[in-house]
């Protein structure tokens, strides 16, 4: 009978320590997850950004008239380079974004340089880091949510709080991207 409660004891032992082990990493894994997918981000970003001199070089020669918008792009640019931080990051990336946007509107009006193998090979490659960039900040905000309910739910809730993990926060749309556009005819 001692030796029965001892196994059991043992037995008891042993699940709660299993357990204490797997939430600890499970809590540490989703954690890396995160971390990854914004380090994804912050290389699409840095990417996106490498390409820009290209792509301002093979406009300028086109667009002598639009110098605003050429220099609006640089110093989208140049703050993208400079962000320290995740919101910083995603401010500046938004507003490049934003300026790049009306580089391809401007050179609708500039038929030989919409015909520009050079500029065209620029605008699809940016096209597909926008793709990515999207893809690593839904994976971001997925990871975000596996933690979060990982971390709210019994009995996560009481591993998170022993381990000292704490909730993080969701890449957030910028309200301006939020407003619907308006077409007029």
């Amino acid at each position: 009978m001692v030796a029965t409660l001892i196994w059991v004891a043992i037995a008891l032992i042993i699940i709660i320590a299993i357990t204490f082990f797997s939430y600890y990493n499970r809590f540490v894994t989703l954690g890396a997850q995160i971390d990854n997918a914004l380090a994804q981000i912050s290389v699409q970003l840095r990417k996106r950004s490498d390409l820009i001199p290209n792509l301002l070089a093979s406009v300028k020669g086109y667009m002598k008239h639009e110098k605003g918008i050429i220099k609006e792009v640089t110093d989208a640019r140049k703050a993208l380079v400079g962000a320290e931080g995740v919101e910083a990051k995603m401010k500046a990336g938004n507003k490049l974004q934003s300026a790049l946007k009306s580089i391809f509107a401007i050179a609708e009006g500039y038929p030989d340089l919409k015909a520009n193998t050079n500029f065209l090979h620029l605008q699809q490659e940016l096209s597909a880091i926008e793709d990515k960039v999207a893809y690593a900040r839904q994976f971001y905000n997925d990871g975000i949510m596996s933690y979060s309910v990982t971390i709210s739910t019994i009995p996560g809730k009481w591993f998170a709080k022993m381990f000292g993990f704490k909730t993080r926060e969701y890449l957030k749309i910028p309200e301006a991207a939020k407003a619907v556009p308006k077409v007029e005819f």
